[in-house]
Parts: structure tokens; sequence; C-alpha cells
């Protein structure tokens, strides 16, 4: 499936030379919908996984199903002050702007099987910053997916010593 054609882009947003894929044509289509959630836990099934985390905000839609799929548990990460349990948090420096990454402290148990799921993966902060926080709770990661790879922003390059899975290439 062409998954681009339900990719819009909004250029200058939300700031003067981002080129925000939006991907709410995509989430609209049910096939389309259907087709990124299968392939998105493709790589997974028939694997234990104990958690599926996903990360503010639009990567909450992506993980939320593939967990269902997996049959998994959902944790969630979200920017400073959004969650109102105890936390851990990271900082980092996304494209256009900077902000903290938190999580709860007791969402990820030792030794969890851990995927982290998001929309887009650009310059590789946020993902970075997950993965760090999965860790330090004692969580596994088996592996990331992300629907969007902006490949020339070179965001893989935080990541390698992760198995990577992206189904869209820019």
């Amino acid at each position: 499936m062409d998954l681009k054609k339900y990719i819009r882009e909004i250029p200058d947003w939300p700031k003067k030379g981002v080129g925000f894929k939006d991907i709410t044509p995509l989430l609209e289509d049910p096939k389309a919908l259907k087709f990124v959630i299968d392939e998105l836990a493709k790589p997974y099934l028939g694997q234990k996984i104990d958690k599926v985390v996903g990360i503010d905000a639009r990567g909450f839609l992506l993980a939320s199903a593939v967990a269902y799929k997996l049959g998994a548990g959902l944790s969630l990460v979200r920017k400073k002050g959004k969650l109102p349990h105890k936390t851990i948090s990271r900082a980092c420096d996304m494209e256009y702007a900077s902000n903290v990454m938190e999580m709860h402290e007791d969402t990820i148990k030792s030794g969890e099987r851990v995927i982290v799921v998001d929309d887009v993966i650009a310059y590789g902060a946020t993902m970075e910053a997950t993965a760090e926080m999965i860790e330090k709770l004692g969580g596994n990661i088996v592996g990331i997916s992300f629907l969007i790879e902006l490949s020339f922003l070179k965001g893989r390059e935080k990541l390698k010593k992760y198995k990577i899975n992206s189904l869209i290439e820019y």
C-alpha cells in the first residue's frame, strides 16, 4: 500500500521551514489505518511483548492499537506536567523546540520486554530520551517502530543500538 498518498504535508508549520507530516488522512481511512497497525505490529508477532510505549501525542494513537494487537500493556511518555503520578524525566531538543519528556516511574517493571511506537522520527531526540527512561526503569527495548522516518535528519543515528522499523521514508 502506498502510504505516502495518505500523508498531507503542511508547509511552514509549526514554524517556517518545517514541512509538517499530517497523518490525519491516514487515520481517517479504515484500510490504511488497519494496514499501518498490522505492519507496525508485524515484527513482534509471536514474541512476548509486555509493554508498548507511546509518545505524546500522535504516538498514542498508533501505540494503543499495536498494544491491543500484541496483547501487551500500554505505557505513556508525555510532555512535562501532564502525568499525575510520580515520574522520571529527560530533557530533549526536538526539531523546532526543547522539551522535557516524562513517564510514570512505575509504568515499566524491571525485565519487561518493551517496544516503542511513535508517528515520526526526525532528529531522534525524543526517542533517545524515551529509551533512556525505559532502560533506567529496567525495561529491555526489543524494538522501535515509526510510521514515518525523515531520514535526511539522521535521527536513526542516535538509536543505533536498537532494532528500528519504519513504514514510510522521506
